[in-house]
Order: structure tokens, then sequence, then C-alpha cells
């Protein structure tokens, strides 16, 4: 009789170890909320935010930054380009100066190579206000010959600055590039017209620029 007893006793502690439903109610129970291996969806929702909020702060900074670098070099680019020989011609930037240099050349250069057979010695005083230097030299030695063909020719020549241009100019001196029509005239024979190029060097002396080489091209 007490082996029965002993023999269910063991039977029933069986079934009660194997009940699947103690192992079901196990498996669908949720771990409790901060138990290790689970992260907190708050803490998650958290770091997002912070991270969210950081972003326009890095960009900003990131911003500032280049726009302080792009400053930099766009100054130093300007710095460069103010001091390169191209902006130390005032011909690009002067205008009055220009206008002022190109008239008295064009002036003198029309009075020079303008002359009559009775009008050399007018022409030859003239050359004397308005050159100087190697161009004064150049014009004397060369002006006994035309005052010889203009008295034999007759010849008469009248000369017109039809354009002028300042290649390069400073606060004392100039270079120019003149474009001419000559007109020459002999007794008993048609007007003959011819054109000229020259290149012309001026400086600026006691305030009136004086043409000082003068070259054909």
């Amino acid at each position: 009789m007490n082996s029965t007893a002993t023999d269910a006793t063991d039977a029933t502690d069986v079934t009660d170890a194997s009940d699947p439903t103690d192992a079901t109610a196990e498996q669908a129970a949720p771990d409790a909320p901060g138990e290790p291996g689970e992260p907190d969806v708050s803490d998650v929702s958290d770091g997002v935010d912070v991270s969210r909020r950081r972003w326009p702060r890095v960009l900003g900074a990131l911003l500032a930054v280049a726009l302080i670098a792009t400053g930099g070099a766009l100054y130093a680019e300007g710095r460069q380009l103010r001091d390169t020989p191209a902006t130390a011609n005032l011909a690009l930037t002067d205008a009055e100066a220009t206008t002022r240099v190109t008239g008295d050349v064009s002036s003198a250069l029309g009075k020079i190579f303008s002359y009559g057979p009775g009008a050399t010695a007018a022409t030859r005083a003239a050359a004397k206000e308005v050159l100087a230097g190697k161009a004064l030299q150049q014009y004397a030695a060369l002006f006994g010959q035309v005052e010889r063909q203009s008295a034999d020719q007759k010849l008469t020549l009248t000369t017109e600055v039809v354009r002028a241009g300042v290649t390069r100019l400073t606060g004392s001196s100039a270079h120019l590039l003149v474009f001419l029509d000559q007109v020459y005239e002999r007794r008993g024979r048609a007007p003959t017209t011819a054109s000229a190029q020259l290149t012309v060097v001026a400086e600026l002396r006691e305030g009136r620029w004086w043409i000082v080489d003068i070259g054909s091209t």
C-alpha cells in the first residue's frame, strides 16, 4: 500500500514539471522595463533629439569658417590685382589725364608735320616748343632736308591726327599709338593723301606734355 502511494505521488510530480501551460506563460510574459539587454525607448528618443539640435550648430560653425576662408581668399586676390602693373596704368583708370595727353600730343604732331614753302621757320620754332630729348635731335637733323625739298618742289604738307590711343600712362610719362592722314601738295600736281602710324613717348614736364621719342610702325 505504501508503494502505490509513492508511485502516485511521483507521477503527479512528473506531470507538474512538464505542464505546457506554465511554459507558454513564461514565454509570453514580457521582460520588465529597465532589465539588462533591452534599450529604453525614452533614452533613444532623447539621443535623436540631441543629435538633431546639435546639427544646426555644427553647420553654422562650418559655414562661418567657410565664409571667413572665402573672404580671406577674395581679399588676397583683390590685393594682388591692385598691385599688378595693369592697375598702375592710368590710361585704364584716369580718363581726364588720358584725354589731356592725347590732345597735347595730337596737337603737337599736327604742328611739326605741317609746313609750306614759306612757313618752314614757323614749323621749326613750333618743334622746339613741343619736342625734347631724342625726338628734338632727330627732328632737327631731318628738318633741314625737308626745308630744301619744300623750297625746291614748292611742297606743302598738311598732317591731321585721325586717331590716337594711350597704351600706357603714369604720372609723368605716356606711350601712345597715333594714326595720321597726310596730304602732300606740289605746285602743278594733284594732292596726294597718305596714311602713317607712329609710336610716341611723351613726358610731363612743368605741367606740359613733351614728346621725347617718335618711331614709325
